[in-house]
């Protein structure tokens, strides 16, 4: 795949968690961002525009919780 996907998320978040499953059940490779254990991650959250998480982002596109149409979205324009 050539577009990178990355998760903001934290441990315990039952939306990150469904992001992740929906990432790991289609075989799209993504990078997880603790945002409890980095200040830089949470930054990066904060200058995307979103306060909360998760926030699943791809290229110039991100979505914030679990929006499915929206993630199908980001999905397949990553594997393109």
């Amino acid at each position: 795949m050539s577009a990178n996907i990355i998760v903001y998320s934290t441990t315990g978040c039952s939306e990150c968690n469904q992001v992740k499953q929906l990432l790991e059940s289609k075989g799209i490779p993504f990078e997880v961002r603790d945002v409890m254990t980095s200040a830089v991650y949470q930054e990066e959250v904060e200058q995307l525009g979103f306060m909360g998480i998760p926030v699943t982002v791809s290229g110039d596109r991100a979505v914030k919780g679990f929006n499915l149409p929206e993630l199908q979205e980001l999905m397949e324009a990553a594997v393109l």
